[in-house]
């Protein structure tokens, strides 16, 4: 086999933890893999019989990647207008019943959206130095050199972004799927019935809806963030005649919901569940970004 087929195999096996890497950095299923495809480009021109450790090459190449596109995307200020705290990260879906192979790795140490979301608060470099080190244990003396400090300053990145990611955190999230569900499906019931109280009482009180549709719809953006149970309540039965074609799925392993109308995906909405009561809620609601998701085959929940 040529010597480009038995390197193109070693990199496949490093695949899934590349994805994972760069999902974790960019929050984009599709900037992920151009982030691996850049990181095999730069295998290519690179003399392979020089990497002694080709895992831990490719883990710094694709973080390094993944910084020049944040860094980029945060000199673009794309989408200025978009509301702050808007943003939610592409949701991994999956039916109810299992998460295939390559979504378990894409998932692994449970990363929800509710974490996805704080690290889009972090510099380029804290996230960097956090994903690649408390995420990966990629050492920091590997690190440095990618963000252009040493290892003591890269180490303080690390610490300032955990502190950060510490302070943002929700409530311990409830682990029982079948729990998250009943949560969730008592929240449908509520939005489908329009019953006010019975929404605000499955709410937590502090709860917060980001909704991201992304781009302006009619020069008006429909994108927002809202707090309390009262105001998220309200925002729920303004959207009860979507319910009844809603199905259940687990979106980043959570409980979760995609919405469709005349047969197309219209929304994906995700909770997070903690102390039997909805504590976050996301949901995308941007049609390019929705195109992009692989939604098909989806079962109608019960």
């Amino acid at each position: 086999m040529p010597d480009t087929e038995l390197l193109a195999d070693e990199f496949e096996e490093h695949r899934g933890r590349l994805r994972a890497v760069a999902y974790r950095m960019l929050g984009s299923l599709s900037e992920a893999e151009d982030a691996v495809q850049e990181t095999w480009l730069k295998l290519g021109r690179t003399d392979a019989d020089e990497i002694k450790n080709l895992g831990g090459w490719l883990t710094t190449v694709t973080g390094r990647v993944c910084l020049d596109m944040l860094r980029s995307r945060a000199a673009r200020r794309e989408d200025p207008l978009e509301p702050s705290g808007t943003f939610v990260p592409d949701p991994v879906v999956s039916p109810l019943d299992r998460i295939d192979p390559e979504q378990e790795v894409l998932l692994a140490d449970s990363v929800g959206l509710a974490l996805l979301v704080v690290l889009e608060t972090l510099e380029p470099a804290e996230r960097l130095a956090f994903v690649l080190h408390d995420m990966f244990a990629v050492p920091f003396d590997d690190i440095a050199p990618v963000v252009g400090r040493n290892a003591a300053a890269t180490r303080q990145l690390a610490s300032r972004a955990r502190r950060r990611v510490k302070r943002a955190a929700a409530p311990e999230p409830e682990r029982d799927v079948v729990r998250q569900r009943e949560v969730l499906g008592a929240f449908l019931a509520a939005s489908r019935a329009g019953d006010f109280e019975a929404l605000v009482a499955v709410l937590d009180p502090d709860v917060v809806l980001r909704a991201d549709a992304g781009a302006l719809v009619g020069g008006v953006t429909v994108s927002k963030l809202v707090r309390g149970a009262e105001a998220v309540a309200g925002q729920a039965l303004t959207f009860r005649r979507f319910e009844a074609s809603s199905r259940l799925v687990q979106v980043n392993g959570e409980a979760g919901v995609v919405a469709i109308v005349d047969g197309r995906p219209q929304s994906v909405m995700g909770v997070t569940v903690a102390g039997g009561r909805i504590v976050a809620m996301y949901i995308l609601a941007d049609p390019e970004r929705l195109a992009r998701l692989d939604l098909a085959g989806e079962k109608p929940g019960e």
